[in-house]
């Protein structure tokens, strides 16, 4: 998935861009940038995050740092900040988002004959050089910026350090947050709100989709309004988000406890404990024990010193891996109980296939199954949030194709939690997984639990519908 961070500021900004951008490293991502603008021009370091913490590795170059702009990005693959040369001046960019039509864009670029990538890797083209040189189509970076938002398929936020300021602009449907702080001589753009408190900000505001703003350390002033429709990203409350943090005003540790007592509303199990599945599982479950009156128990305790987040490794065997070492199980709070599990979600299941298996060898009585989102069939067009090279590593989908062949051509009905195909395809998942019970979080009590206005709401990894979120009629 990837976040970014950027400030401007009367004073020397490294300390507050250092701990702005480390608070983003729940992202899970293995690539960390930071650069920064003083009267010698710019300072940049970039380095692999794949096997340590964005602090360890940044902080030796805090000493040769200084200025008062700057920005930095922890990013999926791709190096960042990248250094720009054009006609606008020089420029340094980060991004956060995906670029479905990359290679065609990429081609189209090519087709000038000075025109040349230099920031190619075993995975293919930069996104981030991509985009850059799109915003260096533009008469002015503003004008760029608009026409790379509306040349690419899927979406992209972006940061630029210039002479006059930090520059930032959230993707044209607002699917991921940008948002703006102050304090005094200085101002910021981040994803993540939670970055700003402890450094002492004040929220002042969220960009709209498609918003341009420049931000100085006198204030804010906007380039391009905003866009008039919004599909923010679902999922930033359910799953990949920081519970601190808060998207359009709603606070996503809250919406999780909304979406828990949701689950327990529709159930009727009985059962000893309460439990979420570290660490996004825990605000979803405690909103269940809340709601239902079962005891809130930690039958697993995450180790949290060394272990990243399990969905980071490209390997399955390393993500298998990954997930085992991170929990240790609580033996005493296993054997003998019936166990009722809050998840944020099931993507892949294999996990959680181990997992069931560990507790119930471990003794546990039954183990249930509560998701806080319904079941995953379609891979996500817009965001980097999954590592699954394709939609049959979904354990939804890998169900659908054992019970039909040919099942895709009825992937909605399959959606619909009122028919027997989705049914069907929940037992299925079940047996496979391993669990006494499965039942999934209802889509429409979902988006209400969030709180956010469902017309606002991308709902395509569950629906497969492209258009803003339509409760069913």
């Amino acid at each position: 998935m990837g976040g970014f961070f950027g400030i401007a500021s009367k004073d020397d900004c490294v300390a507050d861009l250092f701990y702005g951008i480390d608070y983003h490293s729940h992202m899970g991502t293995r690539r960390g940038g930071m650069v920064v603008q003083n009267s010698d021009g710019l300072r940049r370091a970039i380095h692999d995050l794949s096997n340590a913490q964005f602090r360890s590795k940044f902080e030796g170059d805090l000493s040769s740092m200084h200025g008062n702009l700057g920005l930095g990005v922890i990013s999926d693959f791709e190096d960042q900040p990248l250094i720009i040369g054009s006609h606008h001046g020089v420029y340094s960019l980060v991004t956060v988002g995906r670029v479905w039509n990359l290679e065609e864009l990429v081609s189209e670029v090519l087709r000038r004959p000075t025109a040349h990538f230099s920031e190619i890797t075993r995975i293919g083209f930069n996104p981030t050089e991509l985009l850059a040189s799109l915003i260096n189509q533009g008469d002015t970076i503003a004008d760029g910026i608009c026409r790379a938002q509306d040349a690419i398929d899927g979406s992209a936020s972006m940061l630029l350090l210039t002479d006059e300021g930090v520059i930032a602009a959230r993707d044209k449907w607002g699917r991921t947050p940008i948002v703006l702080g102050s304090k005094d001589g200085a101002w910021a753009a981040t994803m993540e709100s939670c970055a700003l408190h402890n450094l002492g900000f004040k929220i002042e505001r969220q960009l709209g989709p498609g918003e341009v703003v420049r931000l100085t350390a006198e204030g804010v002033e906007q380039l391009v309004e905003p866009r008039d429709q919004m599909q923010i990203c679902a999922f930033l409350w359910i799953y990949y988000g920081y519970p601190a943090s808060d998207y359009e005003g709603i606070n996503v540790e809250a919406s999780r406890n909304r979406c828990g007592a949701a689950l327990a509303r529709r159930d009727n199990v009985e059962a000893d404990f309460a439990a979420g599945i570290p660490d996004s599982g825990i605000g979803h479950a405690i909103g269940y024990a809340t709601e239902s009156g079962i005891p809130y128990r930690r039958p697993f305790v995450k180790y949290t010193p060394t272990w990243p987040r399990s969905f980071m490794p490209q390997e399955q065997r390393v993500r298998d891996l990954v997930a085992r070492m991170k929990l240790i199980p609580v033996e005493e709070l296993i054997r003998g109980y019936r166990l009722m599990f809050c998840e944020d979600s099931i993507v892949r299941g294999t996990q959680l296939t181990e997992i069931i298996a560990r507790l119930f060898d471990m003794g546990a009585k039954e183990l249930h199954m509560r998701p806080a989102c319904p079941p995953l069939l379609f891979g996500c067009k817009y965001l980097n949030f999954s590592r699954s090279k394709s939609e049959l590593d979904l354990a939804a989908r890998r169900a659908v194709a054992k019970l039909e062949p040919g099942g895709e051509a009825h992937l909605h009905d399959y959606a619909n939690a009122d028919t027997d195909r989705y049914a069907a395809m929940v037992e299925q998942i079940r047996q496979q997984i391993g669990l006494t019970t499965l039942q999934y979080q209802r889509i429409d009590d979902m988006v209400e639990a969030i709180g956010v206005p469902p017309e606002k709401a991308c709902t395509f990894c569950w629906t497969g519908d492209e258009a803003c979120y339509r409760k069913r009629s």
